[in-house]
């Protein structure tokens, strides 16, 4: 009945919305409806359904192209012609109007019919709010996580580290012009830029001399606009230190080699009583690279009857190593939420594995402050997914997401390009870290899991 009644919403939507979304959309919600049992979490699952089609329904209607809108696919080098695709027309007025009235009509039923269940005692929970955008890069050691390296690249030298007004005056103008041409909102962008420009005629930035506080004011100026952890505007001390995951191809090329001496960083394998999988790597390394010895270890322990990720040192690294080996962990597709990139079919777990026997074992995570990044990514989804139990200490809150915008040697912007869907709440792990689900000190974590591990098959 629950999934009639979703399916029946969507049917609201716009063709075109429901085409491109719906089958994401539906299997989201079997998803959840499956993981979310009890009257509380159903209750608060419907309570989501209620305030994301009252705002996206209407948001949906208003944005539809406008009327035999014209997309051009310029003419190839090989000489194939273009072609032109027409858009859906746009919905006349009295049928949005009578949607909206449906739309109300049979939400408020569905909050009338769940809200006579609730006892006096009862109320609902918020969701605990917690979303990632940027290109794949090579970096273990940054908490930035920017992948490209663009803009002017002028010789601006500290002077005993204090900076010029002309220099202030050019830093201001090049983090204007790089918000217009690169923030994924572009009336975000306008707004941050302008607020930046008053700023500058009022002389807020006069009295700064010091390189890290003036990108620090910077910041706050923008996340005052726009409250986006993912905008930053970064200082470097060392001019020599190259910008975050900007790789020349020689770095890149010793990054891979030591990766492989290290045995793509998967430090210990083995099988501890009674059967369990114990799996400690410190990097997710470039699944190019390092794709067998990830099949490797997670072979090894494929028989386990319980699996401990031992993430307490792991600095992050390749997303796409971090989607293959949450892989191993489902029987279906889930989806798996990576802030770095935008939302497509390729957002989805390769699951199930073949030959893969871990989908319904016990899971658990040890993380600590060190846990950086992608391996946050990697306890995050699985957190959110119900799939396992993280124990240890809160992570570092690297959660960087932009693409890096060198504006000199000592400056540069972090600035998101394109906006992921988070299902789950309406922020990441950015500067908070990922909780654990049960606290323990970074040296006991591993005996507290194994204790955890151990109760759980003995109830079986």
């Amino acid at each position: 009945m629950s999934e009639k009644l979703y399916a029946f919403f969507l049917s609201l939507y716009p063709a075109h919305f429901r085409k491109e979304y719906g089958d994401e959309a539906l299997q989201l919600f079997r998803d959840r409806s499956r993981d979310e049992k009890g009257f509380l979490p159903r209750l608060r699952l419907w309570l989501d359904l209620l305030f994301d089609v009252t705002v996206s329904l209407p948001n949906e209607y208003f944005h539809l192209p406008a009327p035999n809108t014209v997309v051009s696919v310029p003419r190839r080098p090989n000489g194939v012609p273009t072609f032109h695709v027409l858009q859906d027309r746009p919905v006349r007025p009295g049928a949005l109007l009578s949607g909206g009235v449906l739309s109300f009509v049979a939400l408020s039923t569905c909050w009338l019919s769940l809200n006579s269940a609730i006892s006096p005692h009862h109320s609902a929970s918020n969701q605990p709010a917690s979303s990632w955008t940027s290109r794949e890069s090579a970096s273990t050691e940054s908490t930035h996580s920017y992948a490209n390296d663009s803009g002017p690249a002028g010789r601006y030298a500290v002077k005993d580290n204090q900076l010029s007004p002309a220099e202030r005056k050019r830093l201001v103008a090049g983090a204007i012009s790089n918000l217009k041409s690169h923030y994924y909102d572009r009336d975000a962008a306008q707004k941050i830029a302008a607020a930046l420009a008053a700023h500058e005629r009022r002389g807020d930035y006069d009295s700064i001399l010091d390189g890290a506080a003036f990108a620090s004011l910077v910041t706050q100026h923008m996340r005052e606009v726009v409250p986006d952890r993912h905008l930053t505007f970064d200082f470097f001390q060392d001019s020599s230190t190259p910008p975050p995951s900007a790789q020349t191809s020689s770095r890149l090329e010793q990054y891979l080699s030591a990766t492989r001496v290290q045995n793509c960083t998967f430090e210990k394998v083995e099988l501890l009583p009674p059967n369990i999988g114990y799996l400690k790597f410190n990097l997710f390394p470039d699944p190019e690279v390092c794709r067998v010895a990830a099949m490797a270890a997670m072979t090894y322990i494929n028989h386990a009857d319980a699996v401990i990720f031992d993430l307490r040192d792991n600095r992050g690294g390749y997303p796409g190593m971090v989607q293959f080996v949450g892989s191993y962990l489902f029987d279906h597709p889930e989806y798996w939420y990576n802030l770095r990139e935008a939302t497509t079919e390729h957002s989805w777990t390769q699951s199930p594995v073949a030959g893969g026997n871990l989908a319904d074992k016990p899971v658990l995570v040890l993380i600590s402050a060190r846990t950086f990044s992608g391996a946050e990514q990697f306890a995050y989804d699985l957190k959110m997914l119900k799939r396992a139990t993280l124990v240890g200490e809160t992570t570092a809150g690297a959660a960087h997401a932009g693409v890096f915008h060198r504006l000199d040697d000592h400056f540069g912007m972090g600035i998101p390009e394109v906006k992921a869907i988070n299902p789950y709440s309406t922020s990441d792990w950015a500067e908070i870290g990922v909780e654990p689900d049960v606290k323990a000190s970074d040296s006991s974590a591993l005996d507290v899991a194994l204790k955890l591990a151990r109760a759980r098959l003995a109830k079986k």
